[in-house]
């Protein structure tokens, strides 16, 4: 068998576009412009990258984009200040923190001082709990990219087997939070999983999510299930630096039926779904229907 090729990419841009679509209807049927603020502190390399990006995307799908980019050394009390302003600001539907931030910075305290229905990365307490009782929330836009890919691939999700290797809070709880939502029957397994490659054998559905380069290998797959790889790890190889996901591509892709690349795969749908969830915030605060297909 050789896996169908779950392509992030070009399903990032089909999500963009209804986003793109569903500005121009806040603008023209309510006078609305949905507006992202992120905040930089510090001049992380790859987050000053992830930010252009962000930014640059927020634009293209006609939404306001607020950037405040802020020293290494700024004070807590200084980048608080800043949260609380943009909390108050009626122009910011959604504020992002990028992460990490210098270590002099608790980073449990800034997440959670943003007000949580502003808060588009789901990161928050609040939404962390309001997930994970089922209830209406800001879902972390990781997860929900994924979700979205195994929806569009399968239709119903129902009853299906699935595996999350990872227990991060960035990704692997909410993403089993989201798939018990879609009433899949969902385990959580990690390194210290005991038998781990009989646990993820049994899956229709594996999302690999544990962080460390190639872990899963073909012979750990089920014959025809699906391969969703949040890794992004970069490893040396001939001299050359090489991205590579948290699942054994080549092995993988002759067991499964369908499988995301890396790079290609994931990582567009992460900042296409914090575009959703921008104008998901929008239509929350502004008492509007919820966006059509661009939510859990």
């Amino acid at each position: 068998m050789t896996a169908e090729i779950i392509d992030g990419k070009a399903f990032a841009a089909k999500v963009r576009e209804k986003v793109a679509g569903h500005v121009d209807r806040l603008k023209e049927e309510h006078g609305i412009t949905p507006g992202l603020a992120v905040v930089l502190v510090g001049e992380d390399p790859a987050s000053q990258v992830y930010v252009r990006s962000k930014g640059k995307q927020t634009v293209e799908v006609g939404m306001n984009s607020y950037e405040h980019k802020l020293e290494a050394d700024t004070s807590e009390e200084d980048l608080l200040a800043l949260i609380d302003q943009l909390n108050n600001d009626k122009d910011v539907h959604g504020i992002l923190v990028q992460l990490p931030l210098p270590d002099h910075l608790d980073s449990d305290l800034v997440i959670n001082s943003i007000d949580p229905a502003k808060d588009v990365d789901g990161f928050h307490i609040s939404n962390v709990g309001l997930l994970g009782t089922g209830q209406k929330s800001m879902v972390p836009c990781t997860p929900l990219g994924c979700l979205m890919m195994l929806r569009e691939h399968h239709g119903s999700l129902s009853g299906m087997d699935a595996v999350v290797v990872g227990r991060s809070n960035i990704v692997g709880k909410p993403m089993a939070q989201l798939l018990l939502g879609d009433s899949c029957t969902v385990t959580i397994a990690h390194s210290r999983t005991k038998d781990l490659p009989d646990v993820v054998r049994r899956a229709d559905i594996v999302v690999a999510a544990v962080g460390r380069p190639e872990m899963v290998p073909g012979d750990w797959i089920k014959e025809g299930a699906t391969v969703i790889d949040v890794g992004i790890n970069r490893v040396e190889r001939d001299g050359k630096t090489k991205l590579v996901g948290d699942a054994d591509y080549e092995s993988c892709a002759e067991r499964a039926g369908a499988i995301t690349p890396v790079p290609g795969g994931v990582g567009p749908m992460t900042i296409a779904c914090l575009l959703a969830n921008t104008v998901t915030a929008c239509c929350r605060a502004n008492g509007l229907s919820e966006p059509e297909g661009l939510t859990a």
